[in-house]
């Protein structure tokens, strides 16, 4: 009977702990699935198990729906680290990809002579705003005026940063690539000038979302004499997920076209609520108007994956966000190192750069990506 009861007790502690752990599957593959279809066709994804690894492996990335608590939960179960290898493998070689694949639709333009720029109106579009900044350096890698969120593990050693860089300005041809991952990523416009939306904030209208942005960004870039090619590509597009995988294959494909090209921008905006879920705008009062705050977000090869650029990548950064302070005392919130690496080992010169966030306006973007725009290129070598 005693041995009867233990067996008993334990076959309960087994359905339990098999119930959590299929519950915590379930919380993990449906969250952000809008409706009871949506989440079915969340559970068949292929991807599942491989989103679920990355999780573990400590890579919160911007295609993570995850929140923090979510992923640290996941991270306690280490059944899933015994496929790290494999999904390491599977990763490198661009396992994110869809079997939609953006190839055929990738389109780029090259820009290199200067473009008549439109008007900017700043027209209130009713969203609060708020100017983000550090009140002081706890929690921070500090090097000089810049400031770094570090969640790596890594150490930053202020002396490594004198304002070089590994890349530069060489040789003839395309000297910039800016590409757009989330390229659907929109703004909230003005009373009657909204746009149609694809999801949340998004939109398949280019002169609406992000992808706008980096025209603005390559049309200064050509008034500093830099050549620029703009792929305008929405890889975030019919599916969210797996856009940085396709997003490399862009990439990729436009370094072997252009091998002239050393820097590489990946252009965002962000997405900021407060703690009541409510959107807000991150604004910086400037000499032209009210720009969207910017956000340089950094990669490291933190979550096991080749990335023997990082510390040049994260040496422009700060050299980049300096000189825009020095310029506009406001204009840059925090650089955020990750151990996402977010495509940026594909050269020494690679920026994710956040422009402003989904409560902005596109015209307080368009600033934002003007002023930005200008103290890159004076960093990397450009004269008007």
């Amino acid at each position: 009977m005693r041995n009867e009861r233990k067996l008993m007790g334990r076959l309960r502690r087994l359905s339990a702990a098999s119930l959590s752990a299929l519950v915590l599957y379930g919380v993990t593959v449906t969250v952000g699935s809008s409706s009871p279809r949506a989440a079915w066709e969340a559970f068949r994804r292929d991807e599942t198990v491989l989103a679920m690894l990355r999780w573990e492996l400590g890579d919160l990335g911007a295609d993570s729906p995850l929140s923090l608590s979510s992923a640290m939960a996941l991270s306690a179960a280490p059944v899933l680290l015994t496929a790290k290898e494999e999904v390491l493998s599977l990763w490198s070689k661009g396992a994110e990809t869809e079997s939609e694949s953006a190839e055929q639709d990738r389109e780029g333009t090259l820009l290199s002579e200067e473009t008549e720029r439109e008007p900017l109106h700043f027209t209130d579009n009713g969203v609060p705003a708020r100017t983000l900044m550090p009140s002081s350096d706890k929690g921070y890698d500090v090097i000089g005026s810049a400031y770094i969120s570090n969640t790596t593990g890594y150490a930053i050693d202020p002396a490594d940063f004198d304002g070089s860089f590994a890349a530069g300005l060489w040789g003839d041809g395309p000297q910039v690539l800016i590409v757009h991952t989330h390229g659907s990523e929109a703004y909230t416009m003005p009373a009657g000038e909204e746009y149609e939306a694809s999801g949340e904030n998004r939109t398949l209208d280019n002169s609406c979302n992000v992808v706008r942005v980096g025209e603005e960004i390559a049309s200064v870039l050509a008034e500093y004499g830099i050549a620029t090619v703009h792929d305008r590509t929405l890889y975030d597009y019919p599916q969210y997920n797996g856009a940085y995988g396709r997003s490399l294959e862009g990439i990729e494909s436009y370094l072997e076209k252009y091998p002239s090209v050393s820097f590489v921008l990946d252009v965002h905006r962000d997405a900021i609520t407060d703690a009541q879920g409510q959107i807000y705008k991150v604004i910086s009062e400037t000499e032209a108007g009210g720009a969207a705050q910017l956000t340089l977000v950094m990669g490291s090869d933190g979550s096991g994956l080749a990335h023997s650029a990082w510390r040049e990548n994260l040496k422009l950064a700060v050299a980049v966000q300096q000189r825009l302070l020095a310029q506009h005392p406001t204009l840059m919130r925090p650089i955020l190192l990750r151990n996402s690496r977010y495509n940026q080992h594909a050269t020494a010169g690679s920026l994710l750069v956040e422009v402003g966030a989904a409560g902005n306006s596109l015209d307080e973007a368009l600033l934002a990506a003007r002023l930005f725009a200008e103290g890159f290129a004076e960093v990397i070598g450009g004269e008007k």
